[in-house]
């Protein structure tokens, strides 16, 4: 045998597993693996964020819309949490008075929120629609309410729901020693008489009167179910109270304006329903909230994103299939329960 020959042995691989052997566009290695190894090595690639992609996201879902963002590194993230700081009188020449109020943090936990979408490579070649654009916006639709349900109306507790975190509206229900908040004492559940005047009125009134109450942070989130219960509360002579002009514009106003209740912006969303698990079509009670945007904490890992894997070679050409894989990686958390009044409408309607 020459030397030539055993140099390169055909028999001996040209790499070992764990050889780096290529480097993704963002400089990260590529390193072999044993068996079959992928043909392609596409990073997942951020959503612009002035794409369509962002702007759907934005529109649908309260949460990405209004909360305040925290970037993350990690899985878990610890956010120091002020208990406030009181202030009293001082006496001329007298010592002043040490503040005691406790503090602690609050534990921000991320969730993948994630789908893959098999697409033929006949529809993408033939197609006029640009169908991976579509699928991705479809995607952001669907995503943008479940995120919304899985911050806002789960109603059990992050271990059963499988989520890595506990929603505003199951935080409500469950007492806090360390801020010593009352279990359920923000949230008003309607009676048999459902949506009325008086009754979003007392919700608006205890967020008015708690200790969080900013008025240029105040946001409303609601089910668009509530759409119907507003124009449908009249006063004793038949007139609905929250009028709309007659283009449609809410307030009476000439010229399309943000809806709003008692002055407040109201960000329509479909996650807002109560729900044992993530979904993007929750069907229990409709659920509106009023609350400090400042202590809705959305904590930020990645994404949106995707990856498309190719289907016109390694083992996707078989079936000249390829795989758009889209997801979003989030955490949340509720920096204070007296910093949301949530009203239930019981009806379901």
């Amino acid at each position: 045998m020459s030397k030539t020959m055993d140099l390169f042995d055909s028999r001996v691989p040209a790499v070992d597993p764990g050889d780096i052997i290529g480097f993704t566009s963002l400089g990260e290695p590529i390193r072999a693996v044993a068996g079959s190894a992928r043909a392609t090595f596409e990073s997942w690639i951020p959503i612009d964020f002035g794409s369509d992609v962002i702007t759907k996201v934005r529109q649908t879902s309260a949460i990405e819309a209004y909360a305040q963002r925290v970037p993350m590194t990690t899985q878990t993230k610890s956010t120091p949490r002020s208990g406030g700081m009181g202030v009293s009188l001082v006496a001329k020449g007298a010592a002043y008075g040490e503040d005691t109020t406790a503090n602690d943090e609050v534990i921000l936990r991320v969730q993948k929120f994630g789908s893959v979408a098999r697409i033929a490579e006949e529809d993408i070649d033939d197609s006029l629609a640009n169908i991976i654009d579509t699928k991705t916006v479809d995607w952001a639709t669907s995503y943008a309410k479940a995120l919304d349900n899985a911050c806002l109306g789960v109603s059990v507790a992050r271990g059963t729901s499988l989520c890595a975190f506990d929603s505003v509206y199951y935080q409500l229900t469950q007492a806090d020693a360390a801020t010593g908040y009352t279990a359920n004492s923000n949230i008003t559940v309607s009676g048999t008489g459902g949506t009325t005047y008086d009754a979003l009125s007392g919700v608006l009134g205890q967020a008015e009167t708690g200790d969080y109450w900013d008025e240029a942070e105040m946001i409303v989130m609601a089910h668009p179910s509530f759409k119907k219960k507003f124009r449908g509360i009249k006063d004793s002579t038949g007139s609905p109270i929250l009028q709309e002009s007659s283009n449609g514009s809410p307030g009476g106003a000439q010229a399309p304006t943000a809806d709003r209740l008692f002055g407040h912006q109201v960000h329509w969303t479909l996650g807002a329903r109560k729900s044992t698990t993530v979904t993007s079509a929750p069907t229990g009670n409709p659920l509106l909230f009023i609350a400090n945007r400042q202590l809705l904490l959305l904590g930020v890992r990645s994404g949106p994103e995707t990856v498309l894997i190719d289907g016109k070679d390694g083992a996707a050409a078989l079936t000249d299939e390829s795989l758009l894989k889209m997801r979003s990686r989030r955490g949340f958390a509720l920096g204070h329960p007296a910093a949301v009044s949530c009203f239930e409408d019981s009806t379901g309607v």
